[in-house]
């Protein structure tokens, strides 16, 4: 399976996973690092980005 730089980029680049309800938001890593994100569920600001790797 060939591995293409836009297809990774368009799943895995800025996209963030929330620690306590493990939604995904997509968002800059400035804006997470700041803590001006909030969660759309559980209103929470602890996010780790997504696993690469499956």
């Amino acid at each position: 399976m060939a591995k293409f730089e836009a297809t990774t980029a368009r799943l895995f680049r800025r996209i963030f996973v929330c620690k306590k309800c493990k939604t995904k938001i997509r968002t800059d890593i400035s804006r997470v690092l700041q803590k001006k994100v909030k969660c759309r569920s559980c209103q929470s600001k602890a996010f780790r980005p997504i696993n690469t790797k499956k």
